[in-house]
């Protein structure tokens, strides 16, 4: 169910920013109308005007969309969200993204698993 107004006669899809930060790179995407994630407590979406609040994303997939664009995954070893004025922050230590959910899945099994045993092995 898409999150919309009535404008000008016609139909006005609400949507947000989406803010994503690692710790190389900085990504601002605009037009986005629905965000899924995961926490502790378990799987949660995000529409247009949602109220404030902050959360702890666990190690694994999130996805998004964009308009009526298909969904596009991003792939997380954990990350901290903060969703306020109709813009959706999400930092991490690194993310990957891709609109093809079996080449995402890979890469989050080969890549980001690796580095976090990588990363356990020297604490």
């Amino acid at each position: 169910m898409l999150h919309a107004r009535l404008h000008d006669g016609g139909l006005e899809v609400k949507s947000f920013v989406l803010h994503l930060q690692d710790a190389t790179h900085y990504d601002r995407t605009d037009e986005v109308t629905t965000f899924v994630g995961e926490d502790d407590s378990g799987s949660f979406g995000i529409l247009a005007e949602h109220g404030r609040m902050m959360t702890s994303l666990v190690f694994g997939l999130a996805r998004f969309r964009i308009t009526d664009a298909p969904w596009e995954y991003l792939a997380l070893p954990g990350a901290l969200l903060y969703f306020v004025d109709n813009e959706l922050s999400i930092s991490t230590r690194r993310y990957l993204r891709d609109s093809n959910y079996s080449r995402i899945s890979l890469a989050l099994d080969e890549q980001l698993l690796a580095e976090e045993a990588t990363l356990r092995g020297i604490k």
